[in-house]
């Protein structure tokens, strides 16, 4: 179950844990990658500590839902270990491609959308929800190429998955953006097909620019259009809790609460108009 506040959250890194540790800045919630805490000791206790503030969301980068093969039972053994230590308020992963033949790549890869990859991908994500005993939020993701065999739009893949597995989605706003100006992926349609009700979660970050492509670094501010679809999305779903990724070249803590300020104005704003 998702429980997070309807408010912006900052995505909390090493750069800053003593910072918010001291000072405990005004957030509304923080999220985590789930992987680096799976060794457990202090890391562990300092979520713990955190929980006593801020609800938490564990994010998964590294479990690879959408690989053909099922996911590692090690992973999923941690994974719940994590959760039941820390009891987030949200937990989710991405929909992405990362291993095969017991080789795992350090990317977030694409994958086609057929009905035999859905097959798959389902039987994964009941998997996995099981395994850690909550419903999982699944992310969209950034693109750079697309399969020429693929039978359906990652949306429609992405509403079959929800009505087949019970998961929930997270939509990252700046990936959609992404692949609008990289693969010409029609946004209106995407809203139009993506299911609004298990939207659980939205995340914007910044892209950077590389001859012509935009890379999903998370290593910027939130662009100009990316805000802009971000008050579309929101006038046409309602109020979602948010998050501002920044994960690379890692700014002050002060410019991460900033752009969260500024989600919490839009945020505000679709309340104030109903």
């Amino acid at each position: 179950m998702n429980t997070l506040p309807l408010t912006c959250g900052i995505g909390l890194r090493a750069p800053h844990y003593r910072e918010v540790l001291s000072t405990w800045p005004a957030t509304g919630w923080l999220e985590v990658h789930s992987e680096n805490f799976f060794e457990g000791g202090q890391p562990v206790a300092m979520l713990q500590r955190l929980a006593e503030i801020y609800p938490l969301s564990l994010h998964g980068v590294g479990l690879g839902l959408g690989s053909a093969e099922r996911p590692d039972p090690q992973h999923l053994v941690a994974w719940r270990r994590l959760v039941e230590e820390v009891r987030p308020a949200a937990v989710s992963e991405h929909l992405a491609f990362n291993h095969a033949g017991g080789r795992y790549a350090n990317d977030l890869l694409p994958l086609p959308y057929t009905r035999h990859m859905l097959d798959l991908v389902s039987a994964n994500v009941r998997e996995a929800q099981d395994a850690i005993g909550r419903p999982l939020m699944l992310e969209n993701l950034s693109s750079y190429l697309a399969f020429p065999d693929s039978e359906m739009d990652e949306a429609t893949f992405l509403a079959e998955l929800v009505q087949r597995t019970g998961c929930g989605l997270l939509l990252d706003v700046n990936n959609l953006y992404v692949n609008q100006q990289n693969l010409g992926t029609d946004v209106e349609a995407a809203l139009a097909t993506l299911p609004a009700d298990a939207i659980g979660e939205i995340h914007l970050a910044g892209f950077t620019e590389r001859n012509g492509l935009l890379v999903d670094t998370h290593s910027r501010p939130v662009h100009a259009p990316v805000w802009a679809l971000y008050r579309k999305v929101l006038a046409r779903i309602g109020p979602r809790p948010t998050l501002i990724e920044w994960d690379l070249d890692i700014p002050p803590l002060d410019t991460l609460l900033a752009e969260a300020d500024k989600a919490n104005r839009l945020l505000d704003e679709v309340r104030d108009h109903g």
